[in-house]
């Protein structure tokens, strides 16, 4: 028995593109601009690490020697590092971002070089007795660490960085009998302050 006609697949209409592609390019582009940041900065983590830093700032100013006003700030630094790794550790697991891989990477390669910078500095400073200089060197590279960081990150975070640069500027042509009080204004006020807005806006 012969077929009358050529057995045909039934029609298929073409698929239409929609208002709602443009509804589909736009979340595939945001989610592309959030995997490309870090956002992994502990904001409660940086409100705690600016006031451990307000309370080694009252410290330091009481001591006695250039060499037991360093030992107390470098201790605060050594607290900073055990509050933020930690907290920016259970952040970045909170909103599923590793801290050793893609934008948490780049951030930590960014951040780390200023940061070395800073401690043979310190050791080269405090060798030749400069202490006085310390403050703002500290601010200007730990500020110049959270730009280029940041680049990484959220917009507020540079932010953070560049208000650091700024006071740690001032701090190199004032009195060196101010450092105290720089220390306590860009390492307590200005980290109290983006750490608090860091965790309002971009979840703890």
């Amino acid at each position: 028995m012969s077929l009358s006609g050529p057995l045909r697949s039934p029609s298929r209409e073409p698929i239409p593109i929609d208002a709602r592609a443009a509804d589909h390019l736009r979340y595939i582009r945001e989610t592309m601009e959030r995997a490309g940041e870090f956002t992994g900065v502990p904001g409660w983590g940086g409100v705690a690490m600016g006031l451990t830093a307000v309370a080694a700032a009252y410290i330091a100013s009481l001591q006695g020697t250039p060499a037991r006003w360093l030992a107390v700030w470098l201790v605060e630094a050594f607290v900073a590092v055990a509050i933020a790794a930690p907290a920016a550790a259970t952040k970045a697991h909170r909103v599923n971002s590793k801290l050793f891989s893609g934008p948490g990477r780049k951030f930590v390669l960014s951040f780390a070089p200023p940061v070395v910078v800073g401690g043979l500095l310190t050791f080269g400073l405090a060798h030749a007795g400069h202490y006085g200089l310390l403050p703002g060197m500290w601010l200007l590279l730990y500020g110049t660490a959270i730009v280029t960081g940041g680049a990484f990150s959220v917009r507020v975070v540079p932010v953070m960085g560049l208000c650091l640069m700024l006071l740690g500027a001032a701090a190199l042509f004032a009195p060196g009998v101010w450092g105290d009080v720089f220390m306590a204004a860009g390492f307590g006020g200005v980290q109290m302050g983006f750490g608090a807005w860091i965790a309002l806006r971009y979840g703890g």
